[in-house]
């Protein structure tokens, strides 16, 4: 099995402007110098997370898919981050995972954060995906998800090998942020890349980053600093999350269950 390279841009977003925020992506995807198999964005990294989609909502054949197939051929590999989307009349917090040949999956967030009323203005997801790159199995999610860990359950009949979070996490809640990622990564033997913006939003909520990746050991082996922007790229050793498995084959033991 081939290594894996990951690149996580921390960033700030302009608020409910997604002109702005494509064209300062733009910039940031063209200063990746080196090689990556995986560029991953914030949440809803085209507007900020706004409970505005009758406003700022797009169809899968709208602007924002366009420029993630544009920027995933230009760098031959696959970008992902969520925006919000409308379809069949509902409104979605939608990840896209999107390839450099043009083809795509989504995610539409499963947990939606009632406490800020999501709930109210958008659709929940029901189902996962598990994506692939080079053989690694990768299973994406978004932000609020963090805290349900039946949702992101490693299991052996459908075992992935690194869980993303792409987020818009408040500094004020960044000590539960920093330590379920931690713990996402110990209980399911894998790598886990938590990827959140900085900066205040449209409603003066400031988020400090702290985006990190994470080893399935539960240490830490980024070092974007918090609060600041920033571009890193990080190489995934597959020999050594196999080896640790083998050696340590906790989900062996794990209890059965299934989500109606």
């Amino acid at each position: 099995m081939q290594d894996l390279k990951i690149t996580i841009i921390q960033s700030n977003l302009v608020w409910e402007n997604i002109d702005l925020n494509l064209e300062q992506f733009s910039k940031k995807i063209s200063s990746i110098s080196e090689p990556t198999d995986l560029i991953v964005l914030p949440e809803m990294f085209t507007t900020g997370f706004t409970m505005q989609p009758e406003k700022l909502s797009e169809s899968m054949n709208g602007k924002s898919v366009a420029w993630m197939k544009e920027q995933s051929h230009k760098k031959n590999c696959v970008v992902t981050g969520s925006f919000v989307c409308e379809e069949n009349g509902k409104y979605y917090n939608r990840l896209v995972w999107m390839k450099a040949d043009g083809s795509y999956s989504t995610y539409d967030k499963r947990h939606l954060f009632t406490m800020a009323n999501e709930d109210k203005h958008y659709t929940a997801g029901t189902k996962k995906i598990v994506e692939e790159i080079k053989g690694w199995k990768i299973c994406p999610l978004i932000c609020y998800d963090l805290r349900f860990p039946v949702w992101s359950r490693n299991t052996n009949s459908n075992r992935y090998d690194l869980l993303l979070y792409v987020a818009n996490w408040p500094e004020r809640r960044n000590h539960p942020w920093k330590i379920l990622l931690l713990a996402r990564s110990i209980e399911n033997q894998c790598y886990v890349a938590g990827v959140n913006r900085v900066g205040n939003d449209g409603n003066e909520i400031y988020h400090s980053g702290d985006s990190a990746i994470i080893n399935f050991k539960g240490e830490l082996i980024s070092k974007l600093p918090a609060h600041d922007e920033g571009i890193e790229t990080i190489t995934l050793l597959y020999t050594d999350l196999e080896e640790f498995r083998k050696q340590f084959p906790v989900l062996n033991d794990a209890d059965e269950f299934r989500i109606n």
